[in-house]
């Protein structure tokens, strides 16, 4: 169960009943009659068969036997997602086994050093594409799976997981042709959502998750957003009246260095989801207290026109208590006996006092505890939010043309064929 804490929103906004356009767009997500309605498939849970979540089980029970580390190849939302729950639900400095993420970059030192870390390694790499040619990480299976033959050979190809369409593109092709395991990334989910598909849920069983929990919490988040007044609808709404209010900037903030990940997925899910035709709100993200250090002063003082989402979380370990000092020269006594997670609980209630007071609203979006089955709710629950707050703005959540236009110089400049008009024009702006 998640709560959203409108509390601190109220003196910003416009008394706006909106609950009647709320119940048409609800009708339009669940009858998929609004715009981008065939990338609906996230809409049900879960989004994966039983025979292919075994198959994915037994996968990865097969990695982790051959394997210290596996190379997760994938950009943008086929590595966002998994890379967030990873990050939130392991620990940081007791890995067993290792998870590293690449093709999302064309950086050359980055690419050449994780190539000569895996040189005395066992790995295995699984590749994340819907068609295999996107640049960045079919750049990266050519340069890893190179590395795979070099050091075994034949049984090379034992190696390499495919998740891919399950009917279309240049991957589907090459998995067959190499017989490589494949798994599914459905037609109807685009790539921001694919957090709950085997792209996401692959990579999360290899790193030890328990990814059944993960659904089980999808799976309830489904039945309790399941009508037109949720708490998911409640957070698009006050974006989306902030947002008319001239905040026009919406900064995700956690207490934990653990959710930044999953702050980076949000990002490209509000993000791509809703920046078109000139709309959507920006999208930022912050970790305190770390960040206050740096953008505090701007939050506190600097232009209003942006608000705080804040992930708050209800049940925080207390594991770490603060010892006495005989002789308190950092004079931090006053603390002793207390544990860590009250303390930042105490910087929590502190900035929200002062950003509000500074005249920045605060949105608390309130999960039970950091485990499995709250990242699968929280998951479902922005996809919910995100539907509902681009149709409120009247955009087709599921569409990304502005994408295109970078990919379209890179590839002129880069001599792809076909582009060679394009490419002239480019030269003549770059002179």
């Amino acid at each position: 169960m998640i709560k959203v804490n409108d509390e601190f929103t109220k003196q910003f906004i416009k008394e706006e009943d909106l609950s009647k356009k709320i119940v048409e767009i609800h009708k339009m997500i669940h009858n998929k009659t609004g715009k981008g309605n065939d990338f609906l498939g996230w809409l049900s849970q879960p989004n994966i068969s039983i025979q292919e979540l075994e198959r994915l089980k037994a996968a990865s029970r097969k990695i982790r036997k051959e394997s210290t580390v596996l190379v997760v190849i994938g950009i943008g939302g086929s590595y966002l997602g998994a890379k967030a729950g990873i990050e939130l639900l392991t620990d940081p400095y007791k890995k067993d086994f290792e998870v590293i993420f690449a093709g999302y970059h064309m950086s050359d030192k980055m690419t050449s050093s994780l190539l000569s870390y895996l040189e005395d390694k066992d790995f295995s790499i699984n590749v994340i594409s819907k068609s295999g040619t996107t640049t960045e990480p079919a750049i990266a299976f050519r340069l890893f799976m190179n590395l795979l033959v070099k050091k075994y050979g034949k049984k090379a190809d034992e190696r390499i997981y495919i998740t891919t369409d399950p009917k279309d593109g240049a991957l589907r092709g090459i998995a067959i042709s190499k017989n490589y395991p494949r798994f599914t990334i459905p037609k109807d989910i685009g790539g921001r959502f694919s957090v709950l598909t085997a792209v996401g849920l692959l990579p999360m069983a290899v790193a030890g998750i328990d990814i059944d929990e993960i659904l089980n919490g999808a799976k309830k988040a489904y039945k309790d957003l399941l009508n037109e007044h949720n708490s998911a609808y409640d957070y698009a709404a006050l974006r989306y009246k902030l947002y008319k209010a001239g905040k026009d900037i919406e900064i995700l903030v956690s207490y934990d260095p653990r959710f930044e990940y999953l702050k980076k997925w949000w990002i490209q899910l509000f993000g791509e989801s809703e920046g078109k035709d000139g709309k959507g709100l920006y999208v930022s993200n912050a970790t305190f207290s770390t960040d206050l250090h740096s953008l505090g002063q701007m939050i506190q003082d600097g232009k209003r026109n942006l608000f705080e989402t804040v992930i708050k979380v209800k049940e925080e370990e207390k594991d770490t208590i603060i010892p006495y000092s005989e002789n308190n020269l950092d004079g931090l006594n006053y603390l002793e006996g207390k544990a860590l997670s009250e303390i930042n609980n105490k910087a929590f209630l502190g900035t929200l006092i002062a950003h509000n007071e500074g005249n920045v609203p605060n949105i608390i979006i309130e999960i039970e505890k950091v485990d499995a089955y709250n990242f699968g709710y929280l998951v479902y629950f922005f996809f919910k939010a995100v539907a509902m707050s681009a149709y409120l703005l009247d955009v087709n959540p599921f569409n990304q043309p502005g994408v295109e236009e970078y990919k379209r110089n890179m590839f002129a400049l880069l001599g792809k064929k076909g582009y060679e008009d394009l490419a002239n024009e480019l030269k003549k702006k770059l002179k």
